[in-house]
Formats: C-alpha cells, structure tokens, sequence
C-alpha cells in the first residue's frame, strides 16, 4: 500500500500528460481494420450486420441498429416513436447537450425533471410531478454508467401510456435489477465514441423491438427500403424505393471491424475498469473533502466515469481550480456535465434559472471526472491518486 507521504513525494513525478479518457486499442482492432480495407467493402455491409447481431447477442437484445453515433440512434428512437410538435419528453438536465437536442430537432418539448442526489441520474418523483396530457415519452439517462432508477419509470409509463428511450452513451455494460441495460424499455441508444467503454472511433447502437428498430433502420439510411448492401452486393437489387424522407445515420465495416473486437475484449476491459475503480475507492474514501461515486444495491454500473464530488466546504479552493491544480500534475480531467438548464440557448427559450433544479445545479458545482479507462496503467492509476490527495492535503481546510 502506497501511503499519503510517499505520494506526497511521487505527486511531480509524472513527466507527461494522462489523458481523461483514451480508446483502449489492441493490434487486434488494428488488424481487422486492415482486413476490411483490403476486402471489396468498407462502408455499411456485411461486418456492420454481424456486428449489430454479435451486439444484440451480447445483451440478450431483440434487435439492434449499427449508427454513426448515440445521438442519430435517439434522434431516430424519438421519429420512429411519432414525436413531434405537441409532444413533450421528460429527461434529465444533468446530462450531454445530444440528449437535448434531439428532442428540439424533431420538433418536440424538452421538459427536464431534477435529480437524484445519489446517483445523479433522473429522479422519478420529479417526473411525476411533470407529466403533463402532452407527455409523450420519457428519456432517462444513465450517467457515469450508472442506471437510472428504472422499476419507477416503467410504472411511470404504464400508468400514463407513455414510451420510453434511454441514453444509455454511458451504460455498455450496465445492468438494473438483474436485467442488462439495452433490453428493457421500447427504445436505447448506446455511443461508440472515441472515450466510451468500446469504441469505433465514432458511432452507436440502437436496439429494441424489431418493428421499431426495422422503421428505426429505414429511416438511416435516407428512408430506402434497401440497404446499401444489399443493393451493390452478389444477392442484391439495384432497384430501391423511398418510402419516408431518412437521414445519413448509417455505420461503416470499418467502423464495426472495430467494434466487433472491443465487443469481444469487453468484459476484460471491464475487469480492469472494476480493479481501477476498486482502488480509487480505497484511495479516496479516506478524506472526508472527497464525496466518492455511489451505487445502488439494484444497479450494475458500467463504470464509465469515476465523479468524484468535492466537499467545498472542507476545502479552500473551488471545481475550476481543482481541475487546474491537477493539469499542473499533468492529470486530465472533466467535468459531466454542465447541466441543460445552463445553455443559453435552453436557458433563453424556456427561461430556465439554476435554481429551478437545485439538485443538479448544486452537485454540478463541485462534480470533476478523473481519469477512468481500460488502458490506465498501475503507476498511471497511483499518479491520479497522489495527484488527487496532494491538492485535498494542501487545500484542506
């Protein structure tokens, strides 16, 4: 066990910068790229379709769409649900700006419900006491990789005929009360982007009922009722209709190339991320200015992030400049995130102040991410912990 003096001693020592989040890549990933350069098909086509079956294998999901990132995979979730002008959606305002904006892009009401002073995720009381007669859906989202608190939201939405989508850009894999995140409600969107848990660089996943996913997979790629694949390859037709006016959500076989072999490295990454998170517990439980991540006893978390909350109370400095006193240790870090009701542009068109969800405007500003990923070495995970207890020893008050 490394004691506080000795990281005291190593806490300039690191040369070089640790970034927040890396993509954990292996000559595996590297390989398969090259295959699929080298083949006759690089864009949507066979590695994308067994991708999404590998995918939905995975879960134990119905059906799953491969995109070119979370935010199409709602954006399509919300269109293939019938939501449009006159319709509201409750979600959370602690949560990326995508969750948001794709509620404005079909034409619909953002309503955000406050959060849970645990788990930062939605808080169902909240969103009960929002459900209007033009609630149309409900958008959870899982933060950090920890579940929302689900049982609530399904009851929620049985007894008012509403549908749910989640964000689940964070939960890959996550599970609530036994069941894997992915198969649960109508609709969830999941992100490959470059920091997530398994990458392709850029991209996402949609999974859900076939019929919704089958409108869902029309839809991204221009309303065509064929796929590109299906059109250029040995089996295919070149003869095609449109029969709605879709979008380019599509993913690439260079992408899923990708994501088929993180798919398969997955649950040692998660190893990994569990022993990395083991040991910042461990760490940081000891210092009462440090509010350490929670989860609930009915939730598996992802661990996509570790958020650490500063007691600012016990401590003389404030969120900016702890993250500046880490980059000075040369400790990348982040902060998950500014709340929606923040925005200018939600803040003006809704007139949204920051007391309107204490919960998340306080908890906002004392949250910072520390670095969390697969590929964190030992002496990289020390690193961040002798950071983290050099600047609580010295600002403690």
């Amino acid at each position: 066990m490394v004691t506080n003096t000795s990281r005291q001693e190593r806490k300039s020592s690191r040369a070089t910068f640790l970034p927040f989040s890396p993509p954990d890549i292996s000559e595996e990933e590297i390989e398969a790229v090259v295959d699929t350069l080298r083949s006759s098909w690089i864009t949507t086509g066979p590695k994308t379709k067994l991708f999404e079956t590998e995918f939905a294998d995975y879960l134990g999901a119905q059906s799953a769409l491969a995109l070119n990132s979370c935010t199409s995979g709602l954006h399509l979730a919300l269109l293939a649900l019938d939501i449009g002008p006159g319709d509201e959606v409750i979600t959370t305002p602690v949560t990326f700006c995508a969750s948001v904006n794709v509620i404005e892009h079909v034409g619909a009401t953002p309503i955000l419900a406050d959060v849970s002073p645990d788990s930062l995720t939605i808080d169902p009381a909240r969103v009960a006491e929002a459900i209007t007669p033009r609630t149309k859906a409900l958008l959870p989202v899982h933060l950090g990789g920890h579940p929302a608190d689900m049982r609530p939201i399904l009851d929620l939405a049985r007894q008012h005929n509403l549908r749910i989508i989640e964000d689940a850009a964070h939960a890959l894999p996550a599970a609530y009360e036994g069941q894997r995140i992915g198969t649960i409600s109508d609709l969830t969107a999941f992100s490959f982007y470059a920091t997530k848990n398994l990458t392709t660089a850029e991209g996402g996943m949609l999974t859900g009922g076939p019929d919704l996913v089958e409108r869902a997979r029309v839809l991204s790629l221009h309303g065509m009722n064929r796929d590109a694949w299906k059109r250029y390859s040995a089996e295919g037709s070149w003869y095609y209709e449109v029969v709605a006016p879709g979008y380019k959500y599509n993913m690439t076989d260079i992408q899923a190339s990708i994501g088929r072999i993180q798919l398969k490295r997955l649950d040692a990454m998660q190893t990994r991320r569990q022993q990395i998170v083991a040991r910042y517990h461990a760490a940081f439980s000891q210092y009462p200015e440090l509010q350490i991540p929670t989860v609930r006893a009915n939730a598996q978390s992802a661990l996509h992030l570790y958020i650490l909350r500063l007691n600012l109370d016990r401590l003389t400095i404030n969120r900016a400049d702890f993250i500046k006193e880490l980059g000075a240790r040369n400790i990348g870090s982040s902060v998950h995130f500014i709340p929606v009701h923040l925005h200018p542009y939600y803040r003006d068109k809704y007139a949204w102040q920051p007391d309107d969800f204490p919960v998340a405007y306080v908890e906002y500003q004392r949250m910072l991410s520390i670095p969390l990923n697969s590929s964190l070495t030992d002496e990289d995970v020390e690193d961040v912990i002798s950071a983290v207890v050099a600047i609580v020893e010295r600002f403690r008050r």
